[in-house]
């Protein structure tokens, strides 16, 4: 099950497509034509969750990837777009699969949009890949401060602040941001900051270095075909020797059990194969222009040089380690991710600081690249008074986030950092109220290791199925968008359940 990429676009740029602004007001469930009779269900799960999405404010931000044009073909509105991608991203759909559901079922063409029931495709399944370009993941980023904001002021609606609030202790504390933290005066440290970081692997082979150079040699031997097709006949062919390769690099592969003399020769010889393959790409370029080649083989070209030049590093210093090692061809971007768990030490996909507020994710940082999550810890704290006035009273984040700086920032703002305190411990403090307090500060740190869980294995963060870059993170940030959207569909059905209970 995939999901269809076109790397030869992988640069957002603005779209010659006309757009036309059309989400003035939703159309009601009443209003929605159905050619066999009767009416949708207004309290069905789609229904609601629609009326949930502030389409109109993210229709603003969505026009602006268009040309302010009237000439071009008419874009799908705000609502198709995003509403497609949030249907796939809820039901774990491929494209195809995606635009199937959607042919099937009225209440999914109620959701994104459409005046009736109609049994033919609303769009076509390849436009799912410009959806993801267009939608940015600062525009779902954004679309989640609203829901996360809007819910904040929801809890402070239906529950006001009560002067005999109990704060004994923190078992009395409760594990989301309550009603008195919104409706306190601006500047106060109100509310609850949960931090911590994760990786989302993506879709790829676990590589190998002996597989890695294999890969490689076959696309240089494709490369080397197209640049000596327009000489055939009057030149002769560069030797590749690709029978022998591929004989050499089975005969170890297929071996249950390999010394690390034997991988170490069959990686030489790989290596080997691959510089005499570049040497030959080298002089063919002198008499046949790169030009001939598809976009995609001049970029795995480029990507190839790179790997080679890793590997050989590797290889003579009988070494794992390289910067910026590259781990698959077709998506360079990927970094190995070291996060000494027990399932795997190694992950292999973009790693996201996440911070869980009222019960809502937040993306703070994403990056290819390995960092220390420590170092987000200012930065989240400072937006989260940029989202809601003030900083937070507690931040409870795991031991990384202990560091200098960071306890020196909370001290000087008044925020209560979870964790004992640097240095030896006073007289003064009780070794039984500090251990309680961060026993309690490690249960309530489960709701965002729960919100991991429930992304990973609900919502496909555990397996990132987009290829490039931009739409790796659109879909990450929309995995977050459909979690807290669900979140607030849940709230919902509670307050109606109590409401007319």
């Amino acid at each position: 099950m995939g999901i269809d990429e076109n790397p030869q676009n992988s640069v957002h740029v603005e779209c010659d497509t006309m757009y036309i602004k059309t989400e003035g007001q939703l159309i009601l469930p009443s209003d929605f034509f159905l050619p066999f009779g009767g009416k949708l269900n207004n309290t069905n799960r789609w229904i609601t969750l629609a009326s949930l999405v502030p389409w109109g404010r993210v229709e603003a931000l969505y026009a602006k990837s268009f040309k302010k044009s009237l000439k071009g073909q008419k874009a799908l509105s705000i609502r198709v777009a995003l509403g497609a991608l949030i249907i796939q991203e809820r039901c774990q759909l491929d494209d195809r699969e995606t635009v199937l559901q959607i042919m099937e079922n009225p209440y999914l063409q109620y959701f994104i949009g459409l005046a009736g029931y109609q049994e033919s495709a609303p769009f076509h399944h390849s436009l799912l890949t410009h959806f993801r370009k267009r939608l940015t993941p600062e525009i779902i980023q954004q679309v989640n401060e609203w829901i996360a904001i809007a819910a904040a002021k929801d809890t402070d609606e239906q529950n006001p602040p009560h002067d005999d609030h109990p704060e004994d202790g923190p078992s009395q504390r409760k594990k989301t941001m309550n009603s008195e933290a919104i409706a306190s005066s601006e500047g106060s440290n109100q509310g609850t900051l949960l931090l911590d970081a994760t990786c989302t692997p993506a879709d790829i082979a676990y590589p190998t270095d002996l597989t890695l150079l294999n890969e490689a040699r076959e696309k240089l031997e494709g490369i080397i075909d197209v640049l000596h097709a327009p000489h055939a006949g009057t030149l002769i062919k560069p030797r590749t020797y690709r029978e022998k390769a591929r004989k050499a690099y089975l005969q170890v592969t297929k071996q249950r059990r390999m010394g690390k003399s034997k991988l170490r020769k069959a990686i030489g010889k790989q290596l080997a194969y691959v510089a005499r393959n570049l040497r030959h790409v080298e002089q063919l370029q002198a008499k046949t222009s790169l030009t001939v080649l598809k976009r995609k083989q001049y970029k795995d070209l480029l990507v190839i040089s790179e790997l080679y030049r890793q590997q050989r590093i590797m290889y003579t210093s009988r070494s794992h380690q390289v910067d910026d090692r590259i781990v698959n061809i077709h998506q360079p971007h990927v970094r190995p991710i070291v996060r000494g768990k027990a399932k795997a030490k190694v992950e292999f996909g973009a790693k996201v600081a996440m911070s869980l507020v009222n019960g809502y994710a937040l993306m703070e940082k994403v990056s290819w690249d390995n960092f220390n999550e420590g170092t987000t810890l200012i930065a989240s704290a400072e937006t989260y008074k940029a989202r809601f006035g003030y900083y937070p009273k507690e931040i409870l984040a795991d031991q990384i986030y202990r560091n200098r700086d960071n306890i020196a920032f909370c001290k000087a703002n008044g925020i209560r950092l979870s964790g004992p305190k640097l240095g030896r411990p006073s007289k003064e403090d009780s070794l039984v109220e500090q251990k309680r307090l961060t026993y309690q500060d490690s249960c309530d740190r489960n709701a965002i290791e729960g919100k991991f869980g429930e992304g990973k294995r609900r919502y496909g963060l555990g397996r990132i199925r987009a290829r490039l870059v931009n739409t790796s993170e659109t879909m990450i940030s929309l995995q977050l968008l459909v979690m807290n959207l669900e979140r607030k569909l849940r709230l919902f059905v509670v307050f109606f359940f109590n409401f007319f209970k």
